[in-house]
C-alpha cells in the first residue's frame, strides 16, 4: 500500500501525522531506541508465554513482506527523482524514527503493515510550489507506471527467490514415492511395512517390476492386493533392492483414530502401513533457477484462475451460501480444494504457523502463494489499489496529445465507483473473517 502524501502549501504534513512541536527524529533518539526495544521485548514475552511463538514469527515474516513491497515503491520513486518523505513500519504513534536527507525512516506502534509516503500521488493533493516538479503526478507515464507497479513486482520477485530456494534446498519432484514415516495402527503389533523392513527415507521406484509413472499406482495396487505379495523396488543410500510386502486387510483398522476402511465393507482393502510423500532429486543452481521460474508461472496461472473463480457469479454465490449456511461452510472448510473459499488475514495467520510446524518446505510454499496473491490483487485496476493508480496514469497518457500539456484526469469522477468497490470489499473481507473465525479451514499441510 502506498500512502498518498497530502502536504500543505508550507510543506507541513496534516494534523493527523504532525509530530509534537518539540519532536525531531534526531532528538532523544536513544530514548526512542530504548522504548522500541522495550515494546518489542514485551510483545515477544507475551506471545511466548501464550505459546504463540510460531504466530509471532509468522507475523514478523508478513511485516517483512509488506515492507519489501513498500521498498519497491520507495526505491523506484527515489530512482525517478520523486520526493519521498516517509518510510515507516507500522501505523499509529511513533516508537522510533530517524531522518536521513529528506526522508524519515521509523517504526510505529501498530505492526499492521507499513507505508511509504510519496509527494503528489494524486491531483487532489496540495503540494508546495518547490516540491511540485518532483511530485509523482508530474512524472512521465513510464516512471509512474514503474513506481506504481513496483510493489507487486517486488512480491513476484520474492516469490521467485523463494521458489528457487525451495527447489535448490529440497530438490525437484520425481515420479517416485518416499516413505515419510511408518504408521502404527491401534492393536497391530507389526504392520506389513515393518515386517518387510521398510523404513523412513526409503524411495519406492517400482511396483511389481514396473517403474512408477503415476503416484497413485502404489496405493491402488496395495488397495486391491490384501493378502497378495507385492514386489517393490526400493532405493536407499544409493542402493536399489527388491522388497516383498504383503498388504493386510484394512477393514476395521484404525490409525490415529481414523478407520482405514469400514469394518463392514464387502471386499478387503489392503494397506501396508506407510506414510508416503513425493520423492525429490537434487538439482544444480542453474536448473533450480529455471525450475523456480516454471513453478512460479504455474502457481501464478493457477491463482489467476482461482481469483477469477472466486469473484465470478458462482464464486460469490458460494461465499454467500457459506456465510448463510453453516453446513455449507463446514463442508468447504473440510475440503477447500477447488472451492470458492476466501481467506482473510485471520486465516492466513492461522495457516502460517501450521506451515511452519510442518516444515520449512511448506512454509516456503505458503509464502510463495501469499506473495503471488498479494501481487495480483495489488494490480487490480481500481483505486485504492496500486493497479488503480497505474490505470489512471495510463489513461492520462492515452488522453495526452502530442505537443500538448500533460492531460490530468479528474479522479473525483471515480469516487462513486471507488466507494462502491470499497463497500463491496468491506463486506467481502468481513465475510472472510467470519468464515475464518467460525469455520476455519483444516490444516492444508501434511
Amino acid at each position: 500500500m502506498t500512502v498518498i502524501a497530502k502536504e500543505s502549501r508550507a510543506g507541513i504534513p496534516p494534523a493527523a501525522e504532525t509530530p509534537p512541536e518539540d519532536f525531531t527524529p534526531e532528538s532523544g533518539n536513544f530514548n526512542q531506541v530504548v522504548r522500541l526495544l522495550v515494546v518489542l521485548a514485551l510483545v515477544t514475552v507475551l506471545f511466548l508465554l501464550a505459546g504463540l511463538g510460531d504466530l509471532l514469527l509468522f507475523i514478523a515474516i508478513l511485516v517483512a513482506v509488506v515492507m519489501l513491497h513498500e521498498l519497491g515503491h520507495f526505491a523506484t520513486a527515489k530512482w525517478a527523482g520523486m520526493k519521498v518523505t516517509e518510510y515507516f513500519v507500522g501505523f499509529g504513534p511513533r516508537l522510533w524514527s530517524v531522518r536521513r536527507g529528506e526522508t524519515e525512516y521509523g517504526v510505529k506502534a501498530i505492526p499492521a503493515g507499513g507505508y511509504v509516503r510519496i509527494t503528489g500521488f494524486t491531483v487532489l493533493e496540495e503540494v508546495s510550489d518547490e516540491d511540485e516538479p518532483r511530485a509523482y503526478r508530474q512524472q512521465s507515464f513510464g516512471k509512474r507506471m514503474i513506481v506504481g507497479s513496483a510493489g507487486s513486482a517486488m512480491h513476484f520477485l520474492i516469490a521467485f527467490v523463494l521458489a528457487v530456494i525451495a527447489v535448490f534446498a529440497f530438490g525437484a519432484p520425481t515420479d517416485n514415492l518416499q516413505v515419510a514415516g511408518l504408521e502404527h495402527p491401534q492393536g497391530v503389533a507389526q504392520t506389513p511395512a515393518q515386517h518387510a523392513g521398510l523404513a523412513a527415507g526409503d524411495v519406492i521406484v517400482s511396483v511389481n517390476g514396473k517403474a512408477l509413472k503415476n503416484p497413485n499406482t502404489l496405493s491402488q495396487t496395495v488397495a486391491r492386493s490384501a493378502g497378495v505379495p507385492v514386489t517393490l523396488g526400493v532405493r536407499h543410500d544409493g542402493q536399489t533392492r527388491e522388497v516383498t510386502v504383503t498388504p493386510a486387510d484394512a477393514r476395521g483398522v484404525k490409525v490415529g483414530g481414523t478407520t482405514l476402511a469400514p469394518a463392514g465393507a464387502s471386499s478387503p482393502h489392503g494397506y501396508i502401513g506407510v506414510q508416503l510423500a513425493q520423492a525429490t532429486q537434487s538439482v544444480n543452481p542453474i536448473r533450480a533457477v529455471g525450475m523456480g521460474a516454471t513453478n512460479l508461472w504455474q502457481l501464478t496461472t493457477a491463482e489467476v484462475a482461482g481469483i477469477g473463480h472466486l469473484f465470478s457469479a458462482s464464486g460469490l454465490s458460494s461465499v454467500f451460501h457459506q456465510v448463510s449456511n453453516s453446513k455449507d461452510a463446514a463442508q468447504v472448510a473440510n475440503n477447500p480444494a477447488g472451492s470458492a473459499r476466501p481467506i482473510s488475514i485471520i486465516g492466513i495467520a492461522r495457516l502460517g504457523p501450521q506451515a511452519q510446524q510442518d516444515g520449512i518446505y511448506f512454509l516456503l510454499e505458503f509464502l510463495i502463494v501469499i506473495n503471488i496473491v498479494f501481487g495480483l490483487l495489488n494490480m487490480l485496476p481500481m483505486i485504492p489499489f496500486d493497479g488503480g493508480h497505474v490505470a489512471v496514469a495510463g489513461y492520462e497518457w492515452i488522453r495526452t496529445k502530442k505537443g500538448q500539456p500533460y492531460y490530468k484526469a479528474d479522479i473525483t469522477k471515480l469516487f462513486p465507483v471507488v466507494f462502491a468497490v470499497m463497500a463491496f470489499l468491506a463486506i467481502f473481507v468481513l465475510s472472510s473473517v467470519y468464515l475464518d473465525l467460525t469455520h476455519p479451514i483444516k490444516n492444508l499441510f501434511p
